[in-house]
């Protein structure tokens, strides 16, 4: 039987890659005050955006349940006996662990569920998911499923530009003393993704001057397989970096994809990040499986 995979509303993936490779995502949820919604189900990511700016309640977002995720395996478990599983940086949400504890209320019969640490955020964990669907319908057996997944996460990359600190403090991301800063100065800040923990790189005065670190982030990669930018809420200047990029690399093909509220809650609006993976041996282009 094909491997399945799961992942969580998280990824970013769009509706149609999750079809066409037959990914299962679990959606996250999304809470305003006393209303709660399902990611990419009972609200769209527009929708999140504009209650964001305009809401007076700050939302915060919290990981499917240990139930949600049974369920899934469950169901799943009728038509394959082998699941992977790839989650949100542990570092970072409590995904990761609500899905093992899913995985040991489901995992009661003949089906093998391997739950896998993305270590990323966004595309980063999208990537990952989207590879490990493309090795299981190559033909790739769970173990050699896993395999690419860990390959994957070791090529990915990324850089963030938030606009600004608001709502990364009101997350406690970032600590105090950056809170404090931005009270005073009204900073804005790159951040990064390091061992799957988001890290501060640096504040800056002006969103060009983020961008073009961005850029740079980019152009400094020695080879990259995809390009991946996403936005909160779209502008020129991100369409111009997108155009910038896209002449790096001989035949990638920069995607241009809307942050989720997964991550969009913590970057607010105006954020923009730079997701890259690095050349490496993709499933297509491996000898076929054992």
């Amino acid at each position: 039987m094909t491997v399945r995979v799961v992942t969580d509303s998280c990824a970013d993936i769009t509706t149609r890659e999750a079809k066409e490779l037959d990914i299962s995502v679990v959606p996250v949820y999304v809470r305003f005050g006393e209303g709660v919604y399902r990611d990419g189900v009972d609200i769209s990511s527009d929708e999140f955006y504009r209650r964001l700016t305009t809401d007076p309640v700050h939302p915060n977002t919290s990981a499917p349940s240990p139930g949600d995720f049974a369920r899934e395996y469950q169901r799943l478990s009728r038509e394959t006996d082998e699941i992977v599983s790839v989650h949100v940086t542990s570092k970072e949400s409590a995904t990761h662990g609500a899905a093992l504890a899913g995985k040991e209320i489901a995992q009661k019969g003949r089906c093998r569920i391997e739950v896998v640490d993305s270590r990323g955020v966004t595309m980063w964990q999208g990537l990952v998911a989207l590879a490990a669907a493309r090795a299981a319908r190559a033909g790739y057996s769970l173990n050699q499923v896993v395999s690419v997944v860990q390959e994957t996460v070791q090529q990915m990359r990324a850089m963030a530009f938030l606009d600004t600190m608001r709502y990364i403090s009101k997350g406690g991301r970032l600590g105090k003393a950056f809170s404090a800063v931005d009270s005073l100065l009204h900073v804005k800040i790159m951040i990064t993704l390091r061992e799957g923990k988001i890290r501060p790189l640096g504040l800056l005065r002006s969103r060009s001057k983020g961008l073009e670190r961005l850029f740079e982030f980019v152009r400094s990669a020695p080879q990259v397989e995809d390009l991946v930018v996403m936005y909160s809420t779209l502008s020129d200047d991100v369409r111009e970096l997108v155009d910038r990029t896209g002449s790096l690399f001989p035949g990638v093909v920069p995607r241009l994809r809307q942050l989720g509220p997964g991550l969009g809650v913590h970057t607010g609006p105006g954020a923009v990040v730079a997701v890259l993976q690095e050349a490496g041996e993709s499933p297509e282009t491996r000898s076929a499986p054992a």
